[in-house]
Parts: C-alpha cells; sequence; structure tokens
C-alpha cells in the first residue's frame, strides 16, 4: 500500500496540491532522515529538535524559525540550507510527487458566467485524486490518503464518499477503487511526512509564480527543486476553457 500526503500552496493566481507518494517501507526512513535534519539544524542553530519543517517559515524565519531570523545573509543562508537538506532527504528516498494545479482566474472567469461551481480546492482535490488512483492502478497497488488539516474536513471526506459511490463526474469519471477508507486529515505539525508535501508544494509555487525577482534567489529555488524533480511523475495545471460568446 502507498501513503499518501497531500498539501497545498496557493495565491491569486493558481491554487495547487502535491500529493507525496510513499511506499510503507520507506514511511519510517524517510521520517527519520527529515527529524535528522532538524536534529543537524538544532544542533548549530537556535532551533527547537521538534520543529516543524515548514516551507513558508523557513523562507521567511517565522514559527518554530524564527530565531534564526536577522537582516543578514548568513541566516537566510542557514534556512535555505535547512530547506536543501530536507529536500534531499526527500528526493533520496523512493517516492513520487504529483503536482495538480488549477487557474484560479480563469476559473473565476468560468463561474461567472456558469453560475455555482465548487471552490478551487475541492476541483483540484478531485482532479488529484483521480490522477493518483491512476498511478496506483498502474502499479497494482492501493492507497491512503492523509492531507494536513483544513476548515471543511466533513465536506471534503463526503465528496470523496460520494466519489467513491457515484463517481468524480467529467468526461472520464472514476469511482477511485485504488484508494481506501476515506480522506484522513492530520495537523502537519505531527507528521513530517506531511511536512514534505508542504516543503515541495510551497517551493512549486514560488518557482511556477516566479514571485522570485532576485536571479539569486530563482537560482536556490531552481537548486532546491532539483533534489526532488526526478521524483516528480504527473505535473498539470488546468486552464478552464473561456465561456463560449
Amino acid at each position: 500500500m502507498l501513503l499518501t500526503y497531500v498539501d497545498e500552496s496557493y495565491d491569486n493566481d493558481r491554487y495547487w496540491m502535491v500529493a507525496l507518494l510513499v511506499a510503507e517501507r520507506h514511511l519510517r526512513p524517510l521520517h527519520h532522515a527529515l527529524d535528522s535534519v532538524v536534529a543537524k539544524a538544532a544542533d548549530s542553530y537556535p532551533v527547537d529538535r521538534h520543529a516543524e519543517l515548514h516551507g513558508h517559515a523557513l523562507v521567511q524565519a517565522k514559527d518554530d524559525w524564527q530565531r534564526m531570523g536577522n537582516k543578514g545573509g548568513n541566516m537566510i543562508r542557514a534556512r535555505i540550507g535547512v530547506y536543501g537538506d530536507a529536500m534531499k532527504a526527500i528526493g533520496s528516498h523512493d517516492v513520487q510527487v504529483i503536482v495538480r494545479g488549477i487557474d484560479v482566474r480563469a476559473y473565476r472567469s468560468q463561474q461567472a458566467d456558469a453560475g455555482s461551481c465548487p471552490p478551487p480546492h475541492q476541483v483540484v482535490l478531485r482532479q488529484l485524486l483521480e490522477q493518483i488512483c491512476d498511478h496506483v492502478q498502474v502499479r497494482d497497488e492501493l492507497a491512503l490518503v492523509i492531507a494536513d488539516e483544513i476548515d471543511g474536513a466533513d465536506d471534503h471526506r463526503r465528496h470523496f464518499r460520494d466519489y467513491q459511490t457515484a463517481g468524480t463526474g467529467g468526461s472520464i469519471s472514476s469511482t477511485l477503487p485504488r484508494l481506501v477508507d476515506t480522506i484522513h486529515f492530520a495537523p502537519s505539525k505531527a507528521s513530517r511526512l506531511l511536512q514534505a508535501a508542504d516543503l515541495i508544494a510551497y517551493l512549486h509555487r514560488r518557482l511556477v509564480s516566479g514571485q522570485d525577482g532576485d536571479p539569486r534567489a530563482r537560482r536556490a529555488n531552481e537548486t532546491l527543486w532539483s533534489f526532488v524533480a526526478p521524483r516528480v511523475i504527473h505535473q498539470h495545471c488546468w486552464v478552464p476553457a473561456p465561456p463560449r460568446a
């Protein structure tokens, strides 16, 4: 069975979700590797050994990484070094990464003409679940989905149950036969594997958004992404067609 960890990252233009698929035998090794990344940081910097590996917090020196914040370059490089160690740890294990997104502006334009439509999170999650199911079906595996806890978790569990009974809809509807049980929601603070999904999702969004105008920051992000790029098996952003005149 594959354990599938899901997290999201978004801005005004695109809503992205990432699934990190991990075989059972690799769960504990990857967990321990990420623990070691934080332990290494704690040996050198004012960081708790249980600090959460969170993309935004690492880059911006927030929350558990706040004490590594200053206006000089040394701490910035140190935090990026921690990010890099974590991405290397993820990429060095036998995992797969699926990335799905939606063009939010195009979708909202379509919504304005089509009336009430599901929110972007629901749409991307449905497409992500379909892609996860397709992948594990090819491998003749089953998958359990674990997502970062969010508001409306009960609604997402209900949608998941509806998909399993009536299908996901669209031109190629799926009852998600390879996804077992329900969607389980957990706090990322308690799960190194959810933290891994967050690191990937946050970095991916920063790269594709082009928000880092500084060439040095761009190169640093590209280097971080290179550690997991070979593990990406699917990457797609849906751009809804404009409404017909």
